[in-house]
């Protein structure tokens, strides 16, 4: 949710307010008053504002005051986390505390209230995000430097981000989740043994294909595990449709073993990478660990192979509060400069 009311308190809407079903050419229409994102996340987040349907089921309305579009809202059914229904509202910045995100709320919860009672949907809890501003650049080790962040607009972000989550406070939302993407510097992290005949105690690793029924286990294994704050029903084919086929952009894999797969060793570390060629920016990582390991283990496990992946070019990885084999040292590779944080945002729900 972006920019939906400057403070907490209820406003009236204004004069000559209308609200519509979403229709085709909206998004360009939208993006004349909204502007670009100000974010990777806020680009995701807009992708979700669509037509309305009832296979995924998805509710999207537009504002318009004197028919000009001035901000839209969207809640949607999730079969993968289907505890809460998604929800995100945005309004132009120029017409922000006004009204016009209560009042497209307001339309959007009268509509759950009325698909839960005739069993389209089967709960009326919502979530929404925020992004929170960025942190300040930092410079890591050798003089090599991850990419700047534009804080040009830091400050009107930071006061943005503090308005959003007054308002959905007020309106009975409190935080559950925080979400970070993190830029993590090459060398930033101590090697691990590698196994070999000299060094048979080392860890083990291996290439692996996306398409592994293995790799596809653990990855589901994974995500469920990491997501009992919003309880994920992942199976194997959403795990290879959402985040390991062909349509998702990853281009390879690698499993961290304690000994070689011939040889038994299970997967306790993973990472995909969504970057198929070198480039300068980060590449797109997702970095997870058998959900069943011990916290010890787990934290040693996900540290050797964020060392691995780190040993030439910095990665990027999502990292959320609740991940706790990792968050702790993306904390501490923060606190030591690093690494920084790209994307921050605050996840809030209703009870």
């Amino acid at each position: 949710m972006t920019g939906a009311q400057q403070n907490g308190s209820a406003r009236t809407a204004p004069e000559g307010l209308t609200l519509r079903a979403w229709e085709d050419g909206d998004d360009l229409r939208l993006l004349e008053v909204f502007g670009d994102p100000v974010d990777v996340q806020q680009h995701q987040d807009r992708a979700m504002l669509a037509a309305s349907s009832d296979t995924p089921w998805r509710r999207c309305i537009v504002a318009e005051v004197d028919s000009v579009p001035v901000g839209a809202a969207v809640v949607y059914a999730s079969s993968l986390h289907p505890q809460r229904l998604w929800l995100y509202v945005e309004t132009a910045a120029s017409e922000r505390g006004r009204g016009i995100g209560s009042a497209l709320l307001d339309a959007l919860r009268r509509i759950v209230t009325a698909a839960h009672a005739a069993g389209e949907v089967t709960t009326t809890a919502l979530k929404s995000r925020y992004g929170l501003a960025p942190e300040d650049t930092r410079t890591v080790a050798e003089g090599e430097e991850l990419p700047e962040l534009d804080l040009e607009s830091h400050a009107e972000r930071a006061a943005q981000a503090e308005a959003t989550g007054g308002f959905l406070a007020a309106r009975g939302f409190t935080r559950i989740q925080r979400s970070r993407r993190v830029a993590v510097a090459a060398r930033s992290v101590a090697l691990p043994t590698l196994r070999t005949d000299q060094t048979p105690e080392g860890v083990s690793l291996e290439e692996s294909s996306t398409g592994s029924v293995e790799l596809t286990r653990a990855v589901a294994a994974f995500y469920n595990g990491v997501h009992e704050w919003d309880p994920a029903e992942m199976s194997l084919g959403q795990a290879q449709q959402m985040l390991l086929g062909p349509d998702t952009g990853a281009a390879g894999a690698v499993v961290l073993r304690d000994r070689p797969g011939a040889d038994g060793g299970a997967i306790r570390a993973f990472a995909v990478s969504y970057t198929a060629e070198r480039q300068e920016d980060p590449a797109d990582v997702l970095l997870g660990w058998d959900p069943e390991l011990e916290d010890t283990e787990a934290k040693q496990a996900v540290a050797d192979l964020l060392a691995l992946l780190v040993v030439q070019h910095p990665v990027q990885i999502e990292v959320d509060d609740s991940m706790t084999a990792l968050a702790p040292i993306v904390d501490g590779l923060l606190t030591a400069g690093y690494a920084q944080v790209l994307a921050d945002a605050s996840v809030v729900a209703t009870a």
